[in-house]
């Protein structure tokens, strides 16, 4: 949560910006360890159309960007490099970027005035940075081990940009052949069809239901057309609005889109591969497991799952078994997923477990998205053939009943 504030320091200087914290208090305690006594301090107030990615005028980062952004920032920290100078250093090789150069000068501006790397992230005006990257960092500051979680992102984004590598290559052809298809559905509806129905007037002979269905169709689409593009546009917008905006409606949609053929289980599996790489490197840093779990949950993008994460790590509080909450949830998680949980806590090796876990599921994630863009192909085909086809078999039968007559 951010907050804005106006302070002085020791030395009566003047300071004010936004910093991250968990209420007030926290803020302000955060704002003290750096010399500044707090003057006003107040929740900052975020915008309504602030986290609608189409109206929203900063340019989301690229992954690539992001990635390699993050590894020089590690290697830096590593060599003991703050990370005020770190981001110094990384602004020199992108002087001939000057979108990027902007976006590191903002930073180290920000850095600055005091503020941490992540509130740095948060408030620059050039990108818009993922949320779990952010989450992220904000953990790693408060833990002191930027750096390597920084290595780990860029190991993360990478792999997570190899996939949506293959999905975009895997749909370019499908999507062609769905555009093409609307198109020329949408040319017979509104040109072909209303023609052969002149015909089909002057034969003055009753039309089979399956003809007038389309012919109904077609007279629909042609006066409506505008109207029926409005309405999908604005199912989208309010959707959008929809699952940024109400947790209950975000958390249904989540649910329904876990219980969907194929397609759930693929989500199942990236959030899972996503918080097991996530809890296990901040295992392997020295984060309390319980603490680890709340933040790792934090970062997914499904509200279920990261509901019943943050419901065990609560049940592991009051002294029961990670395993045995994930268990009793009411999501159905794989079972091989909390096997392995469990055996990580009867023989302490989880956080190794948890690497391996991720591994496995970035795998078999990959595995899974080619299987499934591989069937793609030919359904669109057989959807689209079908489309194609029952449009001209509705035009010819009164041709062929007037020959048979």
């Amino acid at each position: 949560m951010l907050f804005k504030y106006r302070g002085i320091d020791k030395q009566g200087k003047k300071h004010s910006g936004s910093i991250d914290g968990v209420d007030k208090k926290d803020a302000t305690i955060k704002l003290r360890s750096r010399g500044i006594f707090v003057e006003k301090i107040s929740k900052q107030q975020v915008s309504l159309f602030a986290n609608l990615s189409f109206l929203n005028k900063k340019e989301m980062v690229k992954d690539s960007v992001l990635a390699n952004l993050s590894r020089d920032l590690a290697i830096y920290l590593d060599s003991g490099i703050s990370i005020v100078n770190a981001v110094k250093l990384a602004s020199t090789q992108y002087k001939k970027d000057k979108k990027i150069s902007a976006f590191l000068t903002s930073i180290n501006t920000l850095l600055d005035e005091g503020n941490s790397f992540a509130v740095a992230l948060e408030t620059q005006k050039i990108f818009s940075i993922p949320r779990f990257y952010l989450q992220s960092v904000k953990i790693s500051e408060d833990g002191g081990i930027l750096a390597e979680v920084l290595e780990e992102l860029s190991r993360f984004i990478k792999e997570m940009e190899a996939i949506s590598k293959q999905i975009r290559s895997n749909l370019f052809y499908p999507m062609f052949i769905v555009a093409v298809s609307i198109l020329m559905v949408a040319f017979m509806i509104t040109v072909v069809v209303p023609k052969i129905t002149s015909i089909f007037d002057q034969m003055n002979q009753e039309l089979p239901p399956v003809t007038q269905f389309v012919i109904n169709a077609s007279d629909f689409l042609g006066a409506y057309w505008l109207v029926l593009t409005i309405v999908i546009f604005g199912i989208f917008f309010l959707f959008g609005l929809a699952m940024n905006f109400s947790k209950g409606f975000k958390y249904v949609m989540d649910s329904i889109f876990l219980k969907l053929p194929i397609f759930g289980k693929t989500i199942m599996i990236t959030e899972l591969a996503r918080f097991s790489y996530m809890i296990s490197v901040l295992l392997r840093s020295g984060v309390p497991f319980v603490q680890a779990v709340s933040l790792s949950a934090n970062i997914l993008g499904n509200s279920v799952l990261s509901k019943v994460f943050m419901d065990a790590s609560e049940k592991v509080v009051e002294g029961g078994k990670f395993s045995a909450a994930l268990n009793s949830s009411n999501a159905k998680l794989p079972e091989s997923f909390v096997q392995a949980i469990a055996l990580g806590e009867e023989t302490s090796e989880l956080q190794k477990i948890l690497t391996n876990l991720s591994a496995m599921y970035f795998e078999e994630n990959r595995d899974r998205v080619g299987i499934m863009l591989s069937l793609l192909e030919p359904m669109l085909m057989l959807f689209v053939g079908g489309v194609v086809g029952f449009i001209v078999v509705s035009m010819l039968l009164p041709i062929f009943s007037m020959n048979m007559g």
